[in-house]
């Protein structure tokens, strides 16, 4: 089978946007959970509410692939799955390490659904002496001192960063040195990496924060709702009285300069 380091995904070289292959893992997931269910087919809009975008979107991304649907009958959901999978590079083996296993890269390392998409974990790492040997979902835990030897013989091009911030650039610098060439940053640290290298991101941290912001938002406009509405309430209690003052008789400071007829006259007696 193949290994990440001789192959490498098709998507730059057709030209499919950044943001189109962002999108393409979510259509996956979606697919996916549909064929465990036996779906045959899906509608373009059944499709895009699953992945949480608009259908035209959508479309557009199938476009980049060379599928359109069937109109009528909708898309081929085994024929999408593979079609994504393979344009996302999962038809194939890759390896990958996880460096740093302390909680958060133990917990990688236990997670099942690497496998499952195309991913296997080749070794885990760490640079605690009395982490060596010890098993982490059932891989023996290596020594950093082997790092560049376990990238060469595994044929990793993909490397999984789990330390701590201060340690994160000098194992970046080795990853790269010894073949990476793709990383998935979970260090709350900005890598930097020469050109050819990808880096993708995760900080938990920071998703919480933009939580933060949304919630203290949505208790400001909850306290100004509940502020609006006595305002509201004295106003509406207001007009009665104001609307009886108007439609009712006159007031008796108007009463005294009305003519004979009730009128207002034009002149006022001196």
């Amino acid at each position: 089978m193949a290994t990440g380091r001789t192959h490498r995904p098709a998507t730059r070289s057709r030209g499919i946007p950044e943001a189109t292959v962002a999108r393409l893992p979510l259509y996956l997931r979606a697919l996916t959970a549909l064929s465990e269910r036996s779906v045959p087919t899906v509608s373009s809009e059944e499709l895009a509410a699953a992945a949480g975008v608009n259908s035209a979107k959508l479309r557009k991304d199938f476009s980049y692939l060379g599928s359109y649907g069937t109109r009528g009958v909708g898309y081929d959901v085994e024929y999408l799955v593979y079609q994504i999978s393979r344009e996302l590079g999962l038809t194939q083996d890759w390896p990958v390490v996880i460096v740093g296993i302390g909680n958060l890269g133990a917990a990688l390392a236990n997670y099942g659904g690497f496998a499952s998409r195309g991913f296997r974990v080749a070794a885990l790492i760490d640079a605690d002496p009395a982490m060596a040997g010890k098993p982490v979902a059932g891989i023996p835990v290596q020594h950093t001192d082997e790092l560049e030897s376990i990238i060469t013989g595994n044929g990793v091009s993909i490397g999984v960063i789990a330390t701590p911030a201060g340690a994160a650039q000098q194992v970046c610098d080795r990853l790269v040195a010894a073949g990476v060439t793709s990383i998935l940053n979970f260090a709350p640290t900005v890598l930097n990496v020469p050109d050819g290298v990808d880096v993708r991101k995760v900080d938990l941290s920071i998703e919480l924060q933009i939580l933060a912001f949304h919630e203290q938002r949505k208790a400001g406009e909850e306290a100004a709702a509940a502020a609006a509405v006595p305002a509201a309430a004295r106003k509406r209690a207001a007009a009665p009285a104001a609307g009886a003052s108007g439609s009712g008789s006159a007031p008796a400071s108007a009463s005294a300069d009305q003519g004979p007829d009730g009128d207002v006259p034009a002149v006022m007696p001196a």
